[in-house]
C-alpha cells in the first residue's frame, strides 16, 4: 500500500508502526509488528495493544466504506466490546475491519486481528460509532 495511505493514520498506529498493508474486501488490512512497546508478559502481545489494532482497523475500514459513498463525516465511538481468543506471539499481526451495518447516523463495525491463519483470530471486536455529518452553512 501506498505511503500517502500510511499517513492517513491516526497517531497512535504510527506509535505503534502499525500500516495498511493490503485490502479485503476493500477493506484496509493494518499491521502491527511485534516490538517491546506492544509486549505484555514476555513473547505476548499486551491485550491493549491487540484492542488497539482493532480498533484501528475498525477506524479504517468505516472511513473506506464512507469515501466509497462519497461521504466524509466524522465518527465519534460510542461501545467497543472485544473477544480474547488466544495469547497474540511475538511475531506481526494483522487485522481487517468488516462495516455490518452504516446507517446515516450509526455505523456498527467488526474486526478480527490474526497472526498466522486469518481462520484463527486471537482476538475480535464489534464497535459502534456515531456518524457526524457535516454541518451545512446556513441551516
Amino acid at each position: 500500500m501506498s505511503a500517502a495511505q500510511n499517513r492517513n493514520l491516526p497517531p497512535y498506529a504510527m506509535a505503534l508502526d502499525m500500516e495498511i498493508v493490503d485490502a479485503i474486501d476493500g477493506a484496509p488490512v493494518i499491521a502491527m509488528p511485534f516490538a517491546d512497546k506492544v509486549q505484555g508478559r514476555p513473547g505476548f502481545l499486551h491485550g491493549g495493544a491487540i484492542s488497539g489494532l482493532l480498533e484501528i482497523a475498525a477506524i479504517a475500514a468505516i472511513h473506506h466504506a464512507l469515501r466509497a459513498n462519497g461521504n466524509d463525516s466524522a465518527i465519534k465511538q460510542v461501545n467497543v466490546t472485544i473477544d480474547f481468543m488466544r495469547g497474540g506471539l511475538g511475531q506481526m499481526t494483522y487485522a481487517v475491519g468488516e462495516v455490518i451495518r452504516l446507517g446515516r447516523t450509526m455505523a456498527n463495525v467488526e474486526a478480527r486481528a490474526w497472526q498466522d491463519d486469518r481462520a484463527k483470530p486471537i482476538a475480535m471486536g464489534t464497535m459502534h460509532y456515531l456518524i457526524r455529518r457535516p454541518k451545512i452553512e446556513g441551516s
